[in-house]
């Protein structure tokens, strides 16, 4: 199986590199500051079954200006304690770019979630494929026009939990990446949608909460094909991850 993933990822970047070479235009880099934080909630309620409920705000120049707010549920199967699947849905706001205009961009989205956790040693490898079908709001002139933009995406990210002390409760180490590819009938020269590495650490406080800290790069092509923008981003995600099965006696 890990071959398999290994071998669907190399496919999925050679693709992304080949519709980067046929890009005719130069390529027009726009660079900002970012912060990103959430709390992401993974409630067990069985041996099989439970919910996540998230919340994220995305804000530009660190934490000057709205990015966008984004709220996401789903319904979790645990196939083993290291296997779940998210059938689920999210809505996000997406703050308008165009200096002036002040409509908000209302996307919906339904996804469909596979993870895997495994260890390497002591190091945690998490393997996560997300399948994301977005309508988003076609916005023109600063006014929404009741039309979609239907966009189908896959994000694939492998991430990786290094425990620099033997002590659970003291920091690890922690570095992803995710890459996202998309595909519809709009997407014509940005197949690659963007691609986010991170770089930082993993604090557990108690059983059930934790949070990672770090920085992340984001570079997202934008739909001309030859425009990109490149995120600097400080992100610190929490996580609640209770688990209310029944103990047995």
């Amino acid at each position: 199986m890990k071959k398999r993933v290994c071998l669907y990822y190399s496919i999925i970047i050679f693709s992304c590199f080949i519709v980067s070479a046929n890009a005719q235009q130069e390529k027009v880099i726009n660079k900002q500051d970012q912060a990103w934080v959430s709390i992401n909630n993974t409630v067990r309620l069985s041996n099989h079954w439970g919910f996540i409920a998230d919340a994220h705000e995305r804000r530009n120049n660190f934490f000057a200006d709205p990015s966008f707010h984004f709220l996401r549920a789903g319904v979790d199967y645990w196939l083993k304690d290291n296997i779940t699947f998210v059938l689920g849905y999210g809505h996000m706001w997406v703050a308008p770019t165009t200096p002036g205009w002040t409509t908000v961009q209302n996307e919906n989205r339904v996804y469909q979630q596979g993870q895997i956790i495994s260890k390497l040693g002591t190091t945690s490898m998490m393997q996560r494929l997300r399948n994301e079908q977005r309508w988003q709001d076609i916005i023109v002139n600063d006014k929404r026009t009741g039309d979609k933009k239907f966009t189908d995406r896959i994000r694939y990210l492998l991430s990786f939990t290094i425990p620099v002390f033997k002590n659970p409760y003291y920091p690890a180490a922690v570095i992803s990446d995710e890459l996202c590819i998309q595909f519809g009938k709009e997407v014509v020269y940005n197949t690659f949608e963007q691609n986010r590495v991170f770089l930082g650490i993993k604090q557990k406080l108690t059983k059930d909460l934790s949070f990672d800290l770090g920085y992340m790069l984001v570079t997202q092509q934008k739909a001309s094909g030859y425009v990109y923008d490149e995120n600097h981003t400080f992100r610190w995600f929490f996580y609640f991850q209770p688990d209310l099965r029944k103990k047995k006696k």
